[in-house]
């Protein structure tokens, strides 16, 4: 294994990888790496880097068991980025066409955060630390939150 390479990478799935990279590029300010063209034109296989974390990129692809989000599936994960600005990071991904699904909001664990889901289906939550919480107050402000 390479020194500073991750354990765990993460690969996107899309329909149309030039307008996903397009739009990582635009909403979260991505910065590619590479792209390998497939022998249609689409994308084969693309790298990406947010801040620090190398997502990997294709379409899909029945013979390699690659299957993007259907049309309107809610996506059962979500991807936190960590910024420095949740409501610039929001803005940038809204004004990109990431769908509003939570508006920036300070949360009882100390961060302030919002969520979008991308034109592909998937989740991005960004999240900005606004103060650093014990767990005891975090236990204590979950539990006047939901009652207990």
């Amino acid at each position: 294994m390479k020194e500073n390479e991750p354990t765990v990478s993460l690969s996107l799935t899309v329909n149309d990888g030039s307008a996903a990279l397009d739009f990582y590029t635009r909403a979260f300010g991505a910065k590619e790496l590479y792209r390998m063209a497939d022998p249609g034109g689409g994308v084969a296989h693309a790298e990406f880097m947010l801040g620090n974390t190398k997502i990997f990129l294709s379409e899909a692809s029945p013979e390699w068991h690659a299957a993007a989000m259907p049309e309107g599936a809610k996506a059962s994960c979500l991807f936190a980025i960590q910024t420095d600005s949740c409501d610039d990071s929001f803005k940038r991904a809204t004004e990109a066409g990431g769908e509003v699904l939570s508006e920036p909001e300070d949360q009882f664990w100390g961060c302030r955060s919002a969520i979008i889901r991308d034109p592909f289906g998937y989740r991005w939550s960004f999240g900005q630390v606004i103060e650093e919480v014990s767990p005891e107050e975090m236990a204590r402000r979950a539990k006047e939150l939901f009652g207990g």
